[in-house]
């Protein structure tokens, strides 16, 4: 029986003959990828958010803040694109940005149907305190800006190979991200 996973489009699993043989036991808790990831993301998330917090922002709103201030305005469909979040789940993140007061929902005068984030002077002035969150993240990690940007080709790399098994397309990273 040929199990597929439905993607968009139609994926077929690889026989058991094509995989390749991991030695040991490959069902170690330490040796999954998806264990050591989800550690990683919350150890480094639990390091923004006292970073994060006398800004008014939670992590995913600071993504938000980081897109805005790379380009500004975007189109909602733009920032589900870049930030690979759903529609349900960036509404409520972009009403709390505007009730702060750092961002603005237009209506696209050339085309109603599209909505527009665009930045506040109070969120564009909140950039030049949001400079010092990269730095301090580095410097609370203890690893090397080399380190991390070798970190993050890897995982740019891991992110790549998982499009190609059938998540949906990420955007292109920056070449300077750490």
């Amino acid at each position: 029986m040929d199990i597929t996973a439905d993607v968009g489009s139609q994926t077929r699993l690889p026989e058991i003959s094509e995989l390749p043989e991991i030695p040991g036991d490959p069902l170690a808790l330490e040796r999954q990828v998806c264990f050591a990831l989800s550690i990683a993301a919350r150890s480094v998330l639990s390091i923004y958010r006292p970073i994060l917090e006398p800004m008014g922002l939670t992590h995913p709103q600071y993504l938000v803040m980081l897109a805005l201030w790379g380009r500004s305005p975007l189109a909602v469909k733009e920032l589900i694109e870049m930030l690979q979040l759903d529609g349900p789940t960036l509404s409520p993140m972009l009403k709390r940005l505007e009730a702060a007061g750092l961002i603005t929902r237009t209506r696209d005068p050339h085309d109603e149907r599209q909505l527009r984030v665009g930045l506040t002077d109070s969120g564009r002035a909140l950039r030049q305190q949001a400079l010092n969150v990269p730095p301090t993240v580095v410097a609370k990690l203890g690893m090397s800006l080399g380190e991390l940007e070798e970190l993050h080709r890897g995982l740019t790399t891991l992110n790549e190979a998982a499009r190609r098994a059938g998540v949906k397309p990420l955007p292109s990273p920056a070449n300077d991200s750490i």
